[in-house]
């Protein structure tokens, strides 16, 4: 009889990687970084979890409230808040990618509020059925 793969119940986790960390700010490369965490993000509901980004909340609010740059006063007022927010309603937190102050905070936050933290796509069970 063939074996069950291990599976848990889906879990919503938060994709904390890079986003500005080693850009200089330039569009592309975070571009390049929002692309990571989004193509682990569909590892992630692929496996049948919820996957979240920050960025997917907290841009759209960034830009309606009126930042004119990145790292301005509306920016930083709403990045990373509501980021801390957005975990106390996720179950885990998939770290990813290379050094960032701001998501090495997230795994802090993380950790502070008792969840599971993540650093490789291998560690975290398969939720059931691959998703489109």
């Amino acid at each position: 009889m063939p074996q069950t793969p291990v599976t848990s119940a889906p879990l919503m986790i938060l994709v904390a990687g890079p986003y500005r960390s080693g850009t200089g700010d330039d569009p592309a490369k975070i571009a390049a970084n929002v692309r990571a965490m989004t193509d682990t993000a569909l590892r992630l509901y692929r496996a049948g979890h919820l996957p979240v980004l920050g960025e997917w909340f907290a841009l759209p609010l960034i830009e309606h409230a009126g930042s004119r740059s990145i790292g301005d006063q509306v920016f930083n007022g709403i990045f990373h808040p509501i980021a801390r927010r957005l975990l106390a309603k996720c179950d885990a937190c998939l770290r990813i990618g290379g050094p960032s102050q701001g998501a090495d905070e997230m795994v802090a936050v993380s950790r502070s509020l008792g969840k599971r933290v993540f650093f490789d796509l291998n560690e975290i069970p398969s939720a059931g059925e691959a998703r489109a």
